[in-house]
């Protein structure tokens, strides 16, 4: 086997992902953190408006409720969960059945640029805590016993994120047959 025949069976690694010999876990944690956003918005550019606002899924929500509800939970965890900020509404617009709503009005460029902004906000918070450091009390956790570790807030929000990106790949191949990352 040849060095090029080698190489050809090594997959590349997906766009945007952290490099492999990366071993820092805060650069880890920040940097899949990003892939999974950059993830999310590469998943619903190309979608025509009405695929953005419908939904093809047995639940009802569409993909720009679920950046939407990226937006909030990127709100609750680090701005009102780990720096304690006074947020207005940090749980979002949701109606009687508990969905994340796009209000009428708001645009799909309003709510993908809320989205960065929040994410923006997030990675300001990031960039310097330490992994160890504790959430700050006043927000949303009011008792030392409440309050989780940044670690387990950035584990949190990778799952988060794994599991809606996932969620948007069969919603994505519903609506126009795209798949991949």
């Amino acid at each position: 086997m040849t060095a090029l025949d080698a190489s050809a069976s090594i997959p590349p690694l997906p766009l945007g992902e952290p490099d492999p010999a990366l071993a820092d876990p805060h650069a880890l944690l920040r940097g899949y953190l990003d892939y999974y956003r950059d993830t999310l918005l590469r998943k619903i550019d190309g979608l025509a408006e009405d695929e953005l606002r419908g939904s093809r899924l047995p639940s009802g929500w569409s993909p720009l409720e679920l950046v939407r509800h990226l937006t909030y939970v990127e709100r609750r965890w680090l701005s009102w969960g780990f720096e304690a900020e006074r947020v207005p509404d940090p749980w979002g617009d949701r109606g009687g059945d508990d969905k994340w709503r796009v209000p009428d009005g708001v645009t799909v460029a309003e709510t993908i640029a809320a989205f960065r902004a929040q994410c923006d906000r997030s990675r300001e918070i990031v960039r310097e805590a330490r992994l160890d450091a504790h959430a700050r009390l006043g927000g949303r956790f009011p008792t030392e016993e409440e309050a989780p570790s940044l670690a387990w807030i950035l584990f949190h929000l990778l799952q988060e994120y794994a599991r809606h990106v996932g969620q948007l790949d069969v919603a994505r191949e519903l609506a126009d047959g795209a798949t991949g990352e």
